[in-house]
């Protein structure tokens, strides 16, 4: 624990334990509507966002989510129009992005070591200036998520009765768009753009193991989320591996465990349960 005495290490903490809360707050809503994948193609135009900002001397951070946030919401204008699937509007993510970021980053004047940064985050290296950026995003996201789940998830359950009962669907989608371009920015530090959708996505699925409701589902992955970002940071610390890899090993690790213990519950209860017995079958009357 001495590590964390340390003003970088603390701020490596709390930039994790931030992310670790707000990404599975978003991440409930994407894995509803079925775009678990949707961090991975939001990710990679973060990264032409990241090159942009190296090529023009910017902060990359903040180009990245201007620039992820503008593809994020042409995405969803092109789907809720009807001219491309899901599916093909993921595609036109993934390799537009990191096609663009490739191209510019090799223009920029960076290092690859810049580059990895991005790519599979660099927590020990946020900035006072990196945290205040995480620690505002990451609030709002929060907030956002929190204050309007009941529309939200009407919308990603259903979005056709989401209409007949009046609500905004179409900005509402916006908005999830907006959110998940601007978590996977403020988390390009943290875990970087190719795990970042691993925090979106684990934490939930970890949770529904054991949780019915929509509600306490939302909270056990915001729980099992900050478990993850905190004790993947003392991991580093402590074993001097990579941050963000062990964040997101953790996680996974997390699912296993719960998955296991919820099959081996099952199993147990249903053995436990005492089953009818067969009724008898009547006596066949014979008749003389």
């Amino acid at each position: 624990m001495e590590l964390f005495q340390y003003p970088y290490m603390q701020r490596a903490l709390i930039g994790a334990l931030i992310i670790g809360l707000a990404a599975p707050a978003l991440g409930i809503y994407l894995v509803q509507r079925r775009l678990a994948l949707i961090g991975d193609g939001v990710g990679h135009v973060a990264l032409t966002g990241v090159g942009a900002g190296l090529l023009l001397n910017r902060s990359p951070v903040l180009v990245a989510v201007l620039v992820a946030t503008l593809g994020a919401v042409t995405i969803e204008l092109v789907r809720a129009r009807g001219r491309t699937s899901g599916d093909l509007a993921l595609a036109l993510l993934f390799y537009g992005g990191i096609a663009g970021g490739v191209m510019l980053v090799g223009l920029s004047d960076a290092t690859s070591a810049s580059l990895n940064a991005y790519l599979f985050g660099s927590l020990t290296t946020i900035s006072p200036q990196d945290l205040t950026t995480i620690a505002v995003l990451g609030a709002a996201i929060g907030i956002t998520m929190l204050t309007l789940r009941p529309a939200l998830f009407a919308v990603c359950h259903d979005e056709e009765y989401a209409k007949v009962s009046g609500l905004p669907v179409r900005a509402l989608n916006l908005l999830l768009a907006v959110a998940t371009a601007v978590t996977v920015t403020i988390a390009m530090r943290a875990v970087g753009v190719l795990l970042i959708s691993a925090l979106m996505v684990v934490p939930v699925a970890t949770a529904q193991q054991v949780t019915r409701g929509f509600r306490s589902t939302m909270t056990a992955a915001m729980a099992l989320g900050l478990f993850a970002a905190g004790a993947g940071v003392w991991v580093a610390a402590t074993a001097d591996t990579a941050p963000g890899a062990s964040v997101v090993l953790l996680a996974i690790a997390s699912f296993l465990v719960v998955a296991v213990a919820a099959a081996a519950w099952r199993v147990l209860r249903r053995r436990a349960t005492p089953t009818a017995a067969p009724s008898p079958e009547p006596h066949e009357v014979v008749l003389r």
